[in-house]
Formats: structure tokens, C-alpha cells, sequence
């Protein structure tokens, strides 16, 4: 219970974190953080939470990662449905947290609300076949960069350090072609909020990262140099 109940408020923080600081600061006027602020703010959430919680439950944080980490040998497929419950309700708090300040301001539209989408809901307009390569290519590569940051091989102390800017970097690379999400949890909280469109192309954001999470599960426990 102790596990679920981190993985639940680390998912609250990575949402209201990293969607708050997209719905409430990056087009403020004049002083908005833009989409390199968005990045860092996703990536500071894990880093956080990384060694907040990372000692009680592996900060996962996202039901791809849970997914990845169980095809790569790393967690127990017994615990893998109570976590991803837990980070879909965690993601879902955080939303509604987000959804009560954003609407304590005069003539607030809730917009999008930092959904993901694809076509016309894309930042840049991208078709669904790129939003679709672009979830599964960046979980991919944020799969083998904590299958290999959290490695019995690697340095000590620095894996929440390399997930949360290994996280920076793929927002920076996607945030124009599907606002980022290689996240399940994250996609259904905002979608849930925003509705419409964003329901629809919810299927995306859980079908890509899964995929990417599986194919790096399978190849980093294949070039892997010893059991973890």
C-alpha cells in the first residue's frame, strides 16, 4: 500500500507540475516560460520525486514505464496493475488540483489543458502517423535511459538525475509535435478535463508508449551486461 499510495502523489506532482506549469506559466504575458520552461518542469517532477519517493517505490510514475521495467525483468508482474491504477488516479488528482486553481481566475477556457493530440489538436499540426513515431521512438529512449541509469553497473546516486533530464530533452524534441506525452497516466488526466477531441485521441497516448516500452524492455535486456 505504501508503494501505491507514492506512486499515486508522485503522479499528482509529475501532472500538476509539469501540465500546471504549461496550463498556468507558459504563455503568461511577457514573463511565460514557453516550451523550454515546460520541459524543465516535467523533468524537475521526476528528479523530485526521484529521490522523494524513488527508495519506496521506484518512481515509476507511468504506466509505460511500469510496463517497460516488467519486460525488462526489473518489477514483479504482480504489482504491475495496482501501480498503473494508482498513477491513472494520481494523474487524475493532479489534474482536477489544476483544474480548481486554473479556474479561480476571471474568464479562464479550459482549452486544451495541456492535452496531447495529434493533426489539428498538434502544437505544430503533425499527422497522427508522426505523433505515433515520436510516442513510441521518445519511450523508447526514455525506457533504456532509466533501464540503464538504475542498472547494478551504473554510477550511484545519479539515476534520478539522468531520468528527469533524459524526460527535459523529450519534451524538447516533442512538445511542438504532440505536447509530450509517453506518459498514459499524464494523457488521460488531461484528456479527462479537456474532453471532447482529446477522449478521442486518447488511444494514441496509451498505444505508442506502451509499444515503445515493450521494444526497449526486450532490447535492453538484450544488450544488457548482467542481470540487474
Amino acid at each position: 500500500m505504501k508503494k501505491l499510495i507514492s506512486e499515486f502523489i508522485g503522479t499528482l506532482w509529475l501532472v500538476l507540475g509539469g501540465c500546471g506549469s504549461a496550463v498556468l506559466a507558459a504563455a503568461y504575458p511577457e514573463l511565460g516560460i514557453g516550451f523550454a520552461g515546460v520541459a524543465l518542469a516535467f523533468g524537475l517532477t521526476v528528479v523530485t520525486m526521484a529521490y522523494a519517493i524513488g527508495h519506496i517505490s521506484g518512481c515509476h510514475l507511468n504506466p509505460a514505464v511500469s510496463i517497460g521495467l516488467w519486460i525488462g525483468g526489473r518489477f514483479d508482474k504482480k504489482e504491475l496493475l495496482p501501480y498503473i491504477v494508482a498513477q491513472v488516479l494520481g494523474g487524475i488528482a493532479g489534474a482536477g488540483i489544476l483544474y480548481l486553481i486554473a479556474t479561480g481566475k476571471s474568464g479562464f477556457e479550459i482549452g486544451g489543458f495541456a492535452a496531447n493530440g495529434y493533426e489539428e489538436h498538434s502544437p505544430g499540426g503533425y499527422s497522427m502517423l508522426a505523433a505515433l513515431i515520436t510516442e513510441i521512438v521518445m519511450t523508447f529512449m526514455f525506457l533504456i535511459i532509466i533501464l540503464g541509469a538504475t542498472h547494478s553497473k551504473a554510477p550511484k546516486g545519479f539515476a534520478g538525475l539522468a531520468i528527469g533530464l533524459g524526460l527535459t530533452l523529450i519534451h524538447l524534441i516533442s512538445i511542438p509535435v504532440t505536447n509530450t506525452s509517453v506518459n498514459p497516466a499524464r494523457s488521460t488526466s488531461q484528456a479527462l478535463f479537456a474532453g471532447g477531441w482529446a477522449i478521442e485521441q486518447l488511444w494514441l497516448f496509451w498505444v505508442a508508449p506502451i509499444i515503445g516500452a515493450i521494444l526497449a524492455g526486450l532490447v535492453y535486456k538484450f544488450i544488457s551486461p548482467e542481470e540487474a
